[in-house]
């Protein structure tokens, strides 16, 4: 594999992880995919460029090369579904509406899926790993924000439409209470959005996995509305009427994560 990950190293205790973003394909997945996956449907489509303002903050950063159709890296390596009806897993094999990704016969060999775990999978997760390991070995605390996007309507993941901020702790288990308060605060005085805190998305391995409030890494999983920065239909473009004031809401969101950090480590 050639360059799998991009990675920013920040001043602050803050590390944004955006595992969906990418782009490449690998040449069998490229070759296999039905013609509706061409476009990359599922993407989270221009996290980078809407959190283009959080190296200002002094945020570390991570970001995704690979699609999620190659493998999705905000699943565990075991593949064990982490929620309760339509999900996608590890390799997907579906697209959100539920129609396959692949050509009958097409799908990656076991043994590419295996090189794509150990060279693209590892990677990323070790690169937060060890991110983690060192801001709380400098700040005596870690904060972890694992950014996504997704369409609004999604009739095979969930009913009706979804709100614009959903914020996910794994009910509770990934980051502090008080944090997680500060953060609803913020989105209930964003005029003209809507928000909900454990929704149908709570968030996925990568909050589950590393949020661990008793040892003071914090992780917090927000899975934004695309309509509130882009349009939701192919070629997905970006809008930056839309993306400019949700962006002042997503400052809004990790300056309070930063805030709450210092007032409960620092004070």
């Amino acid at each position: 594999m050639d360059k799998v990950l991009s990675f920013h190293q920040g001043t602050l205790p803050l590390l944004i992880s955006m595992p969906h973003a990418g782009l490449r394909l690998s040449p069998v997945v490229k070759a296999g995919l039905v013609e509706p996956a061409q476009s990359l449907p599922d993407t989270d489509w221009h996290i980078p460029r809407l959190y283009d303002f959080a190296r200002g903050l002094g945020a570390s950063i991570v970001s995704a090369e690979y699609s999620r159709f190659v493998i999705d890296l905000n699943r565990p390596d075991d593949d064990k579904p982490l929620y309760i009806g339509a999900t996608t897993g590890l390799y997907p094999a579906t697209l959100f509406n539920g129609e396959p990704l692949f050509k009958a016969g097409k799908e990656p060999s076991a043994e590419e899926r295996a090189e794509y775990l150990e060279k693209i999978w590892r990677p990323y997760h070790e690169t937060i790993r060890s991110e983690l390991a060192r801001l709380k070995a400098q700040f005596g605390y870690a904060l972890l924000w694992d950014a996504h996007s997704i369409r609004s309507h999604v009739p095979h993941l969930f009913e009706g439409k979804l709100p614009d901020f959903n914020l996910g702790t794994f009910n509770g288990a990934s980051c502090d209470a008080q944090l997680a308060g500060r953060l609803e605060a913020v989105c209930g005085e964003a005029r003209g959005y809507s928000h909900v805190l454990n929704g149908r998305f709570k968030g996925g391995h990568i909050t589950r996995h590393y949020g661990d409030p008793a040892n003071d890494i914090h992780a917090v999983q927000l899975e934004l509305a695309q309509s509130t920065y882009m349009e939701e239909v192919e070629p997905f473009t970006y809008r930056e009427d839309l993306a400019q004031p949700t962006q002042q809401v997503l400052e809004q969101l990790l300056s309070a994560v930063l805030a709450w950090g210092e007032t409960r480590y620092l004070r």
